[in-house]
């Protein structure tokens, strides 16, 4: 693949990875306006940037689907790398700046993604012995918990209410 195409796939993708959370956010805000019609629209385009998302990743060669279980130890791996290396790097340039919302922001984040390593740790066990564990996500920091959501979330405190289940 040329140099120019490998940028614009990557380009494309990000482009397009913005656009689908962006029309997810757009169709939440229609449903609590009272426009369903609306909100399936976005999700409806949301699901189709999706698309284009993938298919760009694929021909950068980012995606490799594997058997489950190698997926979920490159998973695991990925989340080690966000909590151990990229987010405490975040952390620090933001604190350089004192842009303390973006400290607050990278700090859940990074502790979320170490909660994610030992989910996939967990979805080991589970697939082997055949079990289907019911998953709750904080909307506010995007803590995953397992089986039941906490009465406050521990990573930013958030309350049960906050917490959604996830099929």
């Amino acid at each position: 693949m040329g140099e120019k195409t490998s940028r614009n796939l990557h380009e494309a993708f990000v482009g397009e990875a913005k656009a689908h959370f962006r029309l997810l956010a757009y169709a939440e805000k229609a449903e609590e306006e009272g426009f369903p019609q609306i909100a399936a629209l976005f999700r409806a385009v949301a699901e189709a940037e999706r698309v284009h998302t993938i298919r760009n990743l694929k021909l950068l060669g980012e995606v490799v689907v594997k058997d489950t279980e190698a997926n979920l130890q490159a998973s695991f791996q990925r989340e080690e790398k966000a909590s151990g290396v990229y987010y405490p790097q975040f952390i620090r340039e933001a604190e350089e700046e004192e842009d303390r919302r973006a400290v607050i922001s990278f700090s859940q984040a990074r502790d979320v993604e170490e909660g994610h390593a030992a989910l996939y740790k967990h979805a080991l066990r589970h697939m082997l012995a055949d079990t289907t564990p019911v998953y709750y996500v904080c909307e506010v920091c995007g803590y995953v918990a397992e089986i039941e959501a906490p009465e406050r979330c521990p990573v930013c405190n958030a309350p049960r209410e906050q917490f959604r289940q996830v099929a």
